[in-house]
């Protein structure tokens, strides 16, 4: 058993070593600047994504490691309105209808998907680009959301597992720099 453990371990650093930093760098740096001028970070995801989308943009609204004033983090992913606009409408539009109602010119639309395919999460790309919206995406190396996007953070693997690890690797990184950087050390 322990062999497996170690296996997994090692899989996992594998994948996140191989990110492209200047990816993560981009991406905090599109965060930090629409923060900085009033704007917000809305963050959206489907299963495991969703969960990650949430947590991540907790780390904004709460914190991450360092004492500061709460910023502006949303996610779409909360369960009472995507079943509202799933059942009234339809599961490709859950995040497309919160986006017409939230996002603003400057605002920065995060998209997680492993696939990198999520018609809801690609539709609400879609129209946060029409809204003024930049658009940052975490995929795994396949899928259209990584071509949409103004900063595409790609994970480059196919298994889910190693993707989701990846890409909060990553958020988690970008959720310090920008405090950093907006806050002090």
């Amino acid at each position: 058993m322990s062999e497996f453990i170690v296996a997994e371990l090692n899989r996992s650093a594998e994948t996140i070593s191989k990110i492209d930093p200047a990816q993560i760098r981009a991406a905090a740096d599109m965060i930090k600047e629409s923060l900085s001028n009033g704007g917000q970070v809305i963050y959206m995801g489907n299963g495991g994504s969703a969960a990650d989308a949430q947590h991540i943009a907790a780390e904004f609204s709460g914190r991450y490691m360092l004492e500061r004033p709460a910023l502006a983090g949303v996610c779409l992913s909360n369960i009472c309105p995507v079943t509202a606009i799933g059942n009234d409408y339809s599961y490709d539009l859950v995040f497309k209808r919160q986006i017409e109602g939230i996002c603003r010119k400057g605002d920065v639309v995060v998209g997680l998907s492993t696939s990198g395919n999520s018609k809801n999460v690609v539709l609400a790309m879609e129209r946060a680009r029409e809204l003024g919206a930049k658009l940052i995406t975490f995929t795994g190396d396949g899928g259209v959301m990584k071509d949409m996007a103004d900063v595409a953070v790609v994970i480059p693997s196919k298994e889910t597992p190693r993707i989701q690890e990846a890409y909060l690797c990553a958020n988690h990184i970008i959720c310090g720099i920008v405090e950093r950087e907006m806050f002090g050390q």
